[in-house]
Order: C-alpha cells, then sequence, then structure tokens
C-alpha cells in the first residue's frame, strides 16, 4: 500500500536534515545510552528502531503491553537484525515500583524519551479515563525526568501533541499542562519535546481502524469536514529522535508547513485506501445502512461507507502547531520548525492543580466536569468544546 498518497505526499518530510545531520546523528546514537518509554505504541517503535538501526551503546524499552513489546521485538529481528550494544525490553508500567527498580539496576541512562500517553480525544468521556491521563500524561512525565535528573541524563524528551496549541479537548489539554510543568523542570534539567500532526495508521487511530474494518468485512466510517495533517511512522520516530539529540533546552520541534505537507479529509483517505486494496467507496445514508448492505456491497466491489459531519466534543476545527504568542526558530533546519521557550510557569498554580488533584483522587469521587474546570482553572484560554456527544457513540 501507497501510505504517502494515501496522505496526498509524495515526499518523505526530513530528509534533508537528516542526510546534512547524519554523521553527527549516527556518533551521538553510537557512544549513548537510551531508555525508551511507551516504546511498544506506535510512535514508541518508530523512535525504537530510529535508534536501534544507529546502533546505540544501549537501548531499554519499558512498555505495558507485552503483545505489542514481543511484536516490536519480531520485528526489528526480523528486519534489522541486531546490534553490538545491549537491547533490552522489559513489560513494565513506568509508573510502577518495578520500575523505579529497573532504573536503579540498569540506568543511569543518557537519553530518556517518553512515548507513553493516553493520546485519543475519545478519552475525556469518562472521569476514570480522565484521571489515568493526567496521571500518564502529566505526572508520570515529572516522575520519570525526576528520576533521571542529576544523574548524568543529557536530555530529557518528551512528546506532546498539535493539540497542545490553543487546546479544545482534554487530551491537548494534559499535554499542554505538561508542558508547563516542564518549563519549571527545565530549572534542572534539559529537556525537549516535539508537537506533529496524525501519525497514520498509528494505533487505535481512525485509519488503523480502516485495516481492522476490512479484516473483519465491516463498514467503514469517516467524518467528511475534518481535516488533518498526516506524518509517516517513520516520520514521527525521525522528528521525536532529532528533538532528543539537537533540541536545545525547553525546544519543542515540529513539522514546517510547506507543500509537502497538506491537509486531507479522513474520507478522502478513505476514498483512496479502497482504491488501493480495489474497491470503490458506496456512501451510505446512515450507519444501519452501512451495516446492512455490507455482505451485498462487497460481492459487488463496493464498500459501504458512513460519511459524516463532526459534531462530538472536542474535535478542533483546524490543526496548528504554534501558537501567536511563542516564538519560532525556523532557520535552524529545512523541515523542523523549533519553539524557543523560556523557562515561564505560575508555580503556584501548578502547586495547586497537583493538590487538587489529590483531593479529587483520594475522594473516590469522580466527576468529569471537576476535571474541565480544573484545566480551565490552569490553562489561559482553554476553549472546550462540549457538545454532549463522544466518539464512542459512533460507529
Amino acid at each position: 500500500m501507497n501510505l504517502l498518497n494515501l496522505i496526498c505526499r509524495d515526499d518523505l518530510l526530513f530528509e534533508d536534515d537528516l542526510t546534512r545531520l547524519k554523521s553527527e546523528l549516527i556518533n551521538s546514537v553510537q557512544s549513548s545510552s537510551f531508555l525508551v518509554i511507551g516504546g511498544a505504541g506506535s510512535i514508541g517503535q518508530a523512535v525504537v528502531r530510529e535508534i536501534f538501526k544507529r546502533d546505540p551503546k544501549t537501548l531499554h524499552v519499558v512498555d505495558i503491553s507485552e503483545n505489542n513489546m514481543v511484536e516490536l521485538v519480531r520485528d526489528i529481528r526480523s528486519t534489522l537484525g541486531y546490534i553490538k550494544g545491549e537491547f533490552k525490553t522489559f513489560a513494565i508500567d513506568c509508573g510502577s515500583p518495578e520500575f523505579e527498580a529497573l532504573f536503579a539496576a540498569e540506568g543511569p541512562y543518557d537519553y530518556i524519551l517518553n512515548l507513553s500517553a493516553l493520546k485519543h480525544v475519545r478519552s475525556e468521556k469518562d472521569p476514570y479515563t480522565l484521571m489515568r491521563m493526567i496521571k500518564v500524561n502529566i505526572f508520570n512525565t515529572i516522575k520519570t525526568l525526576s528520576m533521571g535528573s542529576g544523574k548524568g541524563l543529557k536530555n530529557y524528551f518528551c512528546v506532546s501533541t498539535d493539540k497542545a496549541a490553543n487546546p479544545v479537548n482534554m487530551m491537548g489539554g494534559s499535554k499542554r499542562i505538561m508542558e508547563m510543568f516542564l518549563m519549571r523542570e527545565s530549572l534542572s534539567q534539559n529537556l525537549s519535546m516535539a508537537r506533529f500532526a496524525n501519525v497514520a495508521f498509528s494505533d487505535g487511530s481512525l485509519l488503523h481502524g480502516f485495516n481492522q474494518r476490512f479484516s473483519k468485512m465491516q463498514p467503514i466510517a469517516a467524518p467528511n469536514d475534518v481535516k488533518r495533517y498526516f506524518v509517516t511512522p517513520q516520520e514521527s520516530g525521525e522528528l521525536c529522535l532529532m528533538s532528543c539529540i539537537f533540541g536545545e533546552n525547553r525546544d519543542v520541534f515540529f513539522p514546517k508547513l510547506s507543500d509537502k505537507l497538506h491537509l486531507v479529509t479522513f474520507s478522502e483517505i478513505a476514498r483512496k485506501y479502497l482504491q488501493q486494496i480495489g474497491y470503490d467507496a458506496y456512501e451510505c445514508e446512515t450507519e444501519g445502512e452501512a451495516r446492512d448492505r455490507c455482505s451485498e456491497l462487497i460481492s459487488e466491489k463496493k464498500w459501504p461507507c458512513y460519511f459524516f459531519n463532526s459534531d462530538t466534543t472536542g474535535e478542533k476545527d483546524f490543526e496548528e502547531f504554534f501558537t501567536e504568542k511563542e516564538e519560532l526558530d525556523m532557520n535552524r533546519f529545512s523541515s523542523i520548525g523549533v519553539i524557543k521557550n523560556d523557562p515561564v510557569f505560575d508555580q503556584e498554580k501548578l502547586a495547586s492543580f497537583e493538590t487538587l488533584i489529590d483531593e479529587i483522587n483520594s475522594s473516590q469521587t469522580l466527576k468529569r466536569e471537576d476535571f474541565v474546570n480544573l484545566f480551565h482553572e490552569i490553562i489561559p484560554d482553554f476553549g472546550h468544546k462540549e457538545t454532549g456527544k463522544f466518539l464512542d457513540q459512533r460507529m
């Protein structure tokens, strides 16, 4: 399948920068030890591959998904083979005592890359998942950074999201708050981040769902009014590694908008996807029609599709990687922009946030509106879009 064609692209984004910095990147990786947290997710696997193929001295990978970790190892062994350095994987939670024991025994590390996250907008539908999102996206980040700080750690990298720029949903809000906490931590530890667009066919994404629907002979549903930028899994790994190695303290890397990067609707990708596998998209009027006519239409080499206007909570009308208030360096790289941050944060607000989250968690009476209100208090101009409808209510 031609992935670039599906996302309306002809070229990879970062080839010029990677070619120019090839020797420096290889030398940095080969002389260093790496810990990748959340390394078995889609972006995590891409990052692990980018490090592995440059022959690191040490590469340790942590992830809670045992099955994805097994597949990561099989995939690497089947394509890249082996390295001279040490490659180990650990199926544990980075918020657990086991992780602390691992870090004490196997560390310290030159670089830590944290790719663990709850990344879905749909995760804001209930207070219990919201609490876990806050723990994973914010507090596990601060914890794992603190563990490496002061122990020879050259840089701590954490993936953010384009949704953290002027956030309108709780996932983007959680990453924005994470960035605010990291400004505080940057006073004692070098760190960098990356914001980028949707990763095409990443686990759990709508495009990944196209593969699942096809394998199960089920209809495809997609919004026809939501336009997004897409990067490939390889590009996500390249951008994260570049930020980790070349990012200065508090830098946030993002892909420059150019004629290489285009906005595209999910329904347009669905049509291209079906065309590549030999089917025509057949637009149905309702979800019910799409379900009921599956066998009939598929036998005629037509695939039932339900394309709709988006009306669910947290959907952003457009994507952006930075805000008008952020200082940019657009000259250092040919295809990567850099947000330059000063260590600006409100310690009182951060401390209050930590206290209130502890109180909410201890009360055992989690309410979604409490989290929404708290995010409004800590994020200036938080533009949360509440419609009363969530993605789990759609096909």
